[in-house]
């Protein structure tokens, strides 16, 4: 696997190193020793799959408060999505900063969302699966959300909204001079 920096803190994309013969290719998709040796979690208790049938769905952006922050680790299956991510940790250099990565079953990259990260993305095609990684086991009472349309953020989706929850479309809009991170 290769490890790149990300303009935001501590997030980073990871590329596959596929290896292929006549059978097809074969890659790591993650390794405690590779992710260690680059200071990132190895401990992860569950594995989650969503499922978009129409181009243009959107999901996030979420996190969850602590202590039951979590580390996610993304990957596109099937089609392709926009994964867009906030650093919401008040005492990181990139503070109120995002960021967004194109995820594909093509392009087989990976992404890592540190703990205080808001995160979702959007379906870049019809029919998309993701696969990701968490640290912690999900916690309701500690889910929280930004607004995907926030202008403090001003994030740049790529297509028309097709399909959000209500959930989704209604998080609160964020106050940077009152917000206190999570």
């Amino acid at each position: 696997m290769i490890f790149q920096e990300t303009e935001l803190s501590d997030a980073r994309l990871i590329e596959v190193e596929p290896r292929g013969d006549e059978r097809g290719w074969f890659g790591r998709t993650f390794c405690t020793t590779e992710f260690g040796a680059n200071g990132l979690e190895t401990v992860f208790v569950q594995q989650n799959a969503s499922v978009s049938a129409q181009k243009g769905t959107l999901r996030g952006m979420h996190f969850q408060r602590a202590p039951h922050g979590e580390v996610k680790l993304l990957r596109c299956l099937h089609g392709a999505i926009l994964d867009v991510i906030i650093d919401l940790r008040r005492d990181s250099p990139t503070f109120l900063r995002h960021q967004g990565f194109e995820l594909s079953a093509e392009n087989r990259r990976m992404l890592y969302v540190p703990k205080g990260f808001a995160h979702g993305f959007q379906t870049l095609s019809d029919e998309v699966e993701v696969s990701y990684l968490v640290s912690a086991p999900y916690t309701p009472a500690s889910e929280g959300g930004v607004r995907y349309s926030d202008p403090l953020f001003n994030i740049d989706w790529p297509l028309p909204v097709s399909v959000i929850s209500d959930k989704d479309a209604n998080w609160p809009l964020l106050d940077a001079d009152t917000f206190q991170g999570i």
